[in-house]
């Protein structure tokens, strides 16, 4: 067996996207554009199986959901009445000395982490000497060094809350201050004020009906849901409770865009907003909570890289959110948010546009603005939380080294790669035959390149789940020889069997089922 070595550090993580053709710098010719990307051939397969695993699970599976996909630009008082125009903003505090800028929230919540960090040193600490007798729950709630740590950390997230929530940007620069948080890039401490800054992208249009000509470029794409809530409920015959889901570009001015494709300025979003009776949110909230995290856990990357986190701070519109967080290289950071919003959305665009945007509920024989459960996941993120996880270098028995990304099969770019052994004897016509066959099934790749080791090693390197070997033999029995990623063990099948043998292994319907 191969061994396994940990170095799923980021930089490695970019480095190998760009050789490989998963990400490229956007614009590189000309030294690049901050903070955006261009996903390359194999990045674009791997995103669209991502797109489509969602999408089949979000809508395919469940009768009560259907998609759309609304414009990018959209009115200008729609951001007014989404709260957008005056509350999309974000604290950030600059260091005099390195003449760098970040999120006062990232840096007070980098600072709660490493302090977590201490306590899962604690836990794994004691795990190791006491064995299979440890509790870990009654070892949280007792140790004196866990219970200081976790009680500095209440005070920072109740003094930090309270902070976000008046607005007080003077305490959550003395926070900063008081908790000594230094500069990352020069340990630097001289910060400046806390200020606010709008996140949204303002262009011009045309001439408007009321004159102005700015809009926005949408920093979410929830909004275009919300203002097609009516005329998907009235032409779909949509009864409560039911959603609608969307995939689709959104825009933000990050002033701190970092961290390769975690944050961005122009990146994509897997959204569904589910129309609910009021006084049944909270209910289907906790329901959504369970199938989101249902659906991440079975791409098995592990169960141990999620957890739930609350929201200290509730946006404006919500009663309740949260995050699913991933273990990215850079610590666990934000992947999904699932939030009850409420009927804020539907009653602010009422006042805005005059319009009623009401469901006439047949049972109770009255009309009511429903609420609404979100489900919002980051697609660039959701890319990185596989990319990172799947990537491995491993050193093999024979001391060579090779490295793998073990994607899960379903969502792999290249699903099977056909190679004939040598790029001879009649070899490569019988495998073109063969590759003419499977490409009607799958995304396949034929490569008669160099020595077949190598071809198998650039296959590894992809993510191709099954490479398929054309032999002498194979002009003989018409049988061919099929390798596995992961465990490089190899076996014989005809070539009649090899797409239903490889259906059985990559399909998306064998990922979905465990959803049901």
């Amino acid at each position: 067996m191969a061994k396994i070595e940990e170095s799923g550090s980021l930089k490695n993580i970019i480095a190998h996207s760009k050789e490989y053709g998963f990400i490229f710098p956007s614009s590189e010719i000309y030294d690049g554009l901050s903070a955006t990307y261009d996903y390359g051939q194999y990045g674009v397969e791997l995103k669209n199986n991502i797109k489509q695993y969602w999408w089949k699970a979000m809508v395919q599976m469940n009768e009560n959901i259907v998609g759309i996909d609304a414009a990018i630009f959209m009115h200008p008082t729609t951001w007014k009445a989404s709260g957008h125009v005056d509350a999309f903003n974000d604290p950030l505090i600059d260091n005099k000395d390195s003449k760098k800028r970040y999120r006062a929230d990232n840096l007070i919540e980098d600072y709660v982490a490493k302090i977590e960090g201490k306590i899962k040193k604690e836990v794994d600490k004691a795990a190791k000497r006491f064995g299979d007798s440890f509790d870990e729950e009654q070892f949280l709630s007792t140790n004196p060094r866990v219970l200081q740590n976790q009680e500095k950390i209440d005070t920072i997230n109740a003094r930090f809350k309270k902070a976000m929530d008046e607005e007080d940007f003077a305490d959550m620069k003395a926070l900063i201050e008081e908790l000594g948080i230094a500069d990352p890039v020069s340990g630097s401490k001289n910060w400046t004020d806390v200020r606010q800054f709008n996140l949204m992208f303002s262009t011009e249009l045309g001439s408007l009906a009321e004159g102005a000509n700015k809009i926005y470029l949408r920093p979410e794409t929830a909004q275009g849901i919300f203002v097609n809530y009516l005329n998907v409920q009235k032409t779909g015959r949509m009864r409560i409770p039911f959603g609608i889901a969307q995939i689709g570009k959104a825009f933000r001015n990050e002033i701190i865009a970092r961290q390769f494709i975690f944050r961005m300025r122009e990146f994509e979003q897997m959204e569904m907003q589910f129309f609910v009776k009021p006084g049944e949110e909270l209910e289907w909230y906790e329901k959504w909570k369970q199938t989101r995290i249902k659906w991440h856990k079975a791409l098995g990357l592990g169960e141990e890289n999620y957890r739930f986190h609350d929201h200290l701070n509730l946006a404006h519109y919500a009663n309740a959110a949260c995050d699913i967080e991933f273990d990215f290289p850079m610590g666990f950071k934000e992947l999904e948010g699932i939030h009850s919003r409420t009927d804020f959305d539907l009653k602010a665009h009422e006042e805005h546009s005059g319009k009623k945007l009401q469901f006439f509920d047949p049972v109770e024989e009255k009309s009511y603005v429903p609420y609404v459960v979100e489900t919002s996941i980051g697609l660039d993120r959701m890319f990185l939380a596989i990319l990172s996880s799947c990537y491995k270098e491993e050193k093999l028995e024979d001391g060579s080294e090779r490295t793998v990304l073990q994607l899960p099969p379903a969502l792999a770019p290249v699903k099977v790669a056909v190679l004939p052994l040598v790029n001879k004897d009649g070899l490569p016509e019988k495998a073109r035959e063969i590759m003419d066959e499977v490409k009607l099934e799958f995304n396949a790749q034929f490569d008669a390149k160099d020595a077949i080791g190598k071809r198998y090693r650039r296959q590894d390197a992809i993510g191709t789940p099954y490479c398929v070997t054309i032999d002498h033999q194979t002009l003989e029995d018409n049988t061919v020889t099929i390798r596995e990623r992961d465990s490089m063990a190899q076996s014989r099948v005809t070539v009649d069997e090899l797409i239903k043998t490889l259906s059985d292994s990559v399909s998306m319907t064998k990922l979905l089922k465990q959803l049901s």
